[in-house]
C-alpha cells in the first residue's frame, strides 16, 4: 500500500486531529518519567555528556552543538518506534509529535500563531525556502531586475552562496554589508549597514530582502536585529530576514519585539537537540503566501508547515525530542534564561583570561558577544592567510588535543605599512562555553599557545 495515496494517511497526519489513546501512549514525551534531580549538578552534567572525547578540550559548541545523553537516549525511542511499526509511527504518532515540538518552539520564541512555525533540517534549508520565493518574484516579474538584496559581508558561507545561486541568477542586485572587526559598538554596524540600504536604492532601484545575521558565525557578534529591522521598514526594504543559526539558547530571542518577516535558529547548535533541526517562523501574513520546502512532496501547496512536516521517509527523530530538551533543560536554575547566563559570564572571563595572558585583545565588548567570544592571538604566530588559519587549527587539535576555530582577519593596508605592523593581530580563537565546559578547556588552549610562541612556532612551519 502507498500510504501517501491512501485516504487515510490524510487523516492520520492531520496536525490538527488527535491520535488515538494508543497512539500517545506510545510516544515518548507521553510516557511519565522519574522526577530529576534539581538543582541539576556537576556530576550530572558530566554524565550527560560522557560520551564527549576526553581526550579534547572542545570549546567550539558554535560548530555542531551538543546534545545530552538524556536527549540523545529519546532520540533513540522515538527511532525505534518508527523501525517497530513504521506505518503506525507514520498515520499515528508523527504529525501529532510534530504539532507539540512547533507549539513548543512557538512559546519559546513568543510568536502569535503555531502556523508561523515549520520545523526544517536547519538554517540554510531555511533560508532556501526564503530565497526561492524571492527568486520567484524576479523571474515572475513582480521584482524588476536590478532590485537589491542586502546582506552582511559576514553572512555564513553557504547563505552568502544560496542568495548569489537564488537572486543574482533571477536578475537580483547583490549588495554586502562591510562589517568593520574588531567592532566596539552597534553603531559601527547601523552606519554601515545604512550606506548599503542607500546603495541598494541607488538609481531608483528597490531593496525587495535584507538578510540579517542575529549572531555572526565568523567572526562571532552580536547583531542588532532589532534596530536594523526597524531601519529597513523606514528605508522601504520589502522583507526582512533574521539568519539567527546560533541565536535560540545563546540569546533571548523574541520574533514579535525584532519584528522581522522570517527568523530562523537551528535547535542543534545552542538548544541542545541532535543535528539537524531548525525552526523557520515566517509572520502570520506571510505564512501562507508562496513559501514552499524545496523537497516537493504530495503536501505541496497546504502551507509550509505542513510541506516540511513530511519531505519523504527520513528520520524525523531531531525534530520530535523537543520535549525531552525542555526536560532537560527545567534541571537548571532559571532554565535556558541560566544557562544562556552563565555560559555568556563565563566565556567573557575565558576571553578576558586569555586577552591578558596573550597581550592582546577581544574582537568586540562583552555586551556584542553571546556565548561565543574572539580572542586575539599573539602576533608572533603568523596567522597571514585563511589557510593558515586552518593548519593551526588543525595543529591545535592534532598536537595539544583542543578543538576551536581560528578566524584570519587580513589588516587593512594601511595598518601594514605602520610602525607597528609586526604586531597586528591577524588571527582571532573564537572560543564557546556551553554547560559541559569547564576552566581547564581554556587553559589547554592557553598553555597550548603560549608553548607554540616560546618555541618560536610560525604557520609557515605548517605549510611548508
Amino acid at each position: 500500500m502507498d500510504p501517501h495515496s491512501d485516504d487515510h494517511a490524510e487523516n492520520g497526519c492531520n496536525p490538527d486531529a488527535e491520535s488515538d489513546a494508543d497512539a500517545d501512549a506510545d510516544a515518548p514525551c507521553a510516557k511519565k518519567a522519574k522526577p530529576s534531580p534539581f538543582p541539576i549538578t556537576g556530576a550530572e552534567i558530566r554524565l550527560e555528556f560522557a560520551h564527549h572525547d576526553p581526550a579534547v578540550a572542545r570549546i567550539n559548541n558554535g560548530s555542531f552543538g551538543s546534545c545530552p545523553s538524556s536527549v540523545s537516549d529519546a532520540q533513540s525511542q522515538w527511532q525505534l518506534l518508527f523501525l517497530r511499526q513504521p506505518d503506525h509511527f507514520y498515520f499515528n504518532l508523527l504529525q501529532p509529535a510534530l504539532l507539540r515540538s512547533r507549539l513548543l518552539v512557538k512559546e519559546l520564541i513568543n510568536a502569535d500563531d503555531v502556523d508561523e512555525i515549520s520545523l526544517v533540517d536547519n538554517a540554510t534549508t531555511a533560508a532556501a525556502i526564503v530565497l526561492q520565493q524571492i527568486s520567484r518574484a524576479f523571474f515572475e516579474g513582480s521584482f524588476s531586475k536590478g532590485d537589491a538584496v542586502v546582506m552582511l559581508h559576514y553572512a555564513y558561507g553557504s547563505v552568502k552562496k544560496s542568495i548569489h545561486a537564488y537572486v543574482t541568477r533571477a536578475g537580483g542586485h547583490v549588495i554586502e554589508v562591510p562589517l568593520p572587526f574588531p567592532v566596539t559598538s552597534d553603531e559601527e554596524i547601523v552606519h554601515e549597514f545604512r550606506k548599503a540600504l542607500a546603495a541598494g536604492k541607488a538609481n531608483g532601484r528597490r531593496v525587495r530582502l535584507a538578510v540579517i545575521d542575529h549572531i555572526t558565525s565568523m567572526p562571532s557578534v552580536v547583531i542588532p536585529v532589532k534596530e536594523l529591522t526597524r531601519i529597513c521598514r523606514e528605508e522601504g526594504v520589502d522583507q526582512v530576514f533574521i539568519d539567527a543559526a546560533h541565536a535560540i539558547g545563546n540569546v533571548e530571542v523574541d520574533v514579535k519585539d525584532i519584528a522581522a518577516d522570517f527568523y530562523t535558529s537551528n535547535l542543534h547548535k545552542w538548544f541542545f537537540c541532535p543535528p539537524a533541526v531548525a525552526f523557520l517562523y515566517s509572520r502570520k501574513c506571510l505564512a501562507s503566501t508562496d513559501l514552499h520546502h524545496p523537497v516537493v512532496s504530495d503536501r505541496y501547496g497546504r502551507g509550509l508547515p505542513v510541506e516540511s512536516g513530511w519531505i519523504g521517509t527520513r528520520d524525523y527523530s531531531a525534530q520530535l525530542v523537543i520535549p525531552s530538551v525542555i526536560e532537560f533543560l527545567d534541571r537548571f536554575d532559571s532554565g535556558i534564561a541560566g544557562i544562556r547566563k552563565q555560559n555568556h559570564e563565563k566565556v567573557v572571563e575565558m576571553g578576558k583570561m586569555l586577552a591578558e595572558e596573550w597581550k592582546t585583545c577581544l574582537g568586540s565588548p562583552p555586551e556584542m558577544s553571546s556565548s561565543m567570544i574572539m580572542v586575539g592571538l599573539p602576533a608572533s604566530l603568523g596567522i597571514l592567510s585563511n589557510e593558515d588559519a586552518l593548519n593551526i587549527r588543525s595543529h591545535l587539535r592534532d598536537k595539544f588535543g583542543v578543538e576551536v576555530p581560528i578566524y584570519y582577519n587580513p589588516p587593512k593596508e594601511m595598518e601594514w605599512e605602520g610602525e607597528n605592523s609586526g604586531s597586528l593581530v591577524t588571527g582571532y580563537a573564537r572560543i564557546s562555553h556551553q554547560v559541559y565546559n569547564v576552566e581547564e578547556d581554556y587553559h589547554r588552549l592557553r598553555d597550548a599557545i603560549n608553548k607554540l610562541v616560546k618555541d618560536g612556532f610560525t604557520c609557515r612551519m605548517l605549510s611548508s
